[in-house]
């Protein structure tokens, strides 16, 4: 199957089938069919993309509800530290966060649902993500968890001094003090 699943209720790892040769490779990053089998309905309509490079932290990211979004995480060159927060009150996980690696190498993908908080950190020289979202973007209903918060003690893997972040994400709060309206329905 082409799910992992995580210990996170509804968060995903998608790792598609890879078909190698002497040209190259190819692989669908996306198959509506696929999802649909392992019971993920969605139905995107938005695809962003961000070039970095080493040190930038993006995040922690989210839109309120009723503009939630599900992400679908990947990366067309380079590595990232894509790090995601439950932040579903009365989730068995809420608060926590989950890290993974994902390169243009590996081709694994991150199924972030509604109710998480999301950034990512890039590790290579630079890195390009893309990623589609089921929601349209809703300024008015942005929101974010400072990407240092202590309690959530998110290994970043840049050296302190290194680290580039934008004047908005260096102005969110803790996941303590953050406002955000997801609740947990599992």
């Amino acid at each position: 199957m082409p799910f992992i699943k995580t210990d996170f209720p509804d968060l995903f790892v998608f790792e598609p089938k890879v078909f190698e040769d002497n040209r190259g490779y190819f692989f669908e990053s996306y198959n509506q069919n696929v999802f649909s089998a392992e019971g993920v309905e969605i139905n995107f309509v938005q695809d962003n993309q961000a070039s970095s490079s080493f040190g930038v932290v993006r995040g922690l990211h989210f839109q309120m509800d009723p503009f939630a979004q599900t992400k679908l995480i990947r990366v067309l060159s380079g590595e990232i530290i894509d790090a995601v927060v439950d932040i579903r009150k009365n989730s068995p996980t809420y608060g926590k966060a989950y890290t993974i690696l994902l390169s243009a190498e590996n081709k694994k993908q991150l199924l972030v649902p509604k109710g998480f908080a999301h950034g990512y950190s890039v590790v290579s020289q630079t890195a390009e993500v893309f990623y589609k979202c089921d929601e349209f973007y809703h300024k008015e209903f942005e929101g974010g968890i400072s990407w240092n918060d202590p309690a959530l003690n998110i290994d970043w893997q840049i050296p302190a001094a290194r680290i580039i972040v934008s004047d908005k994400d260096e102005k969110y709060s803790s996941l303590e003090t953050s406002v955000h309206n997801f609740v947990f329905k599992g």
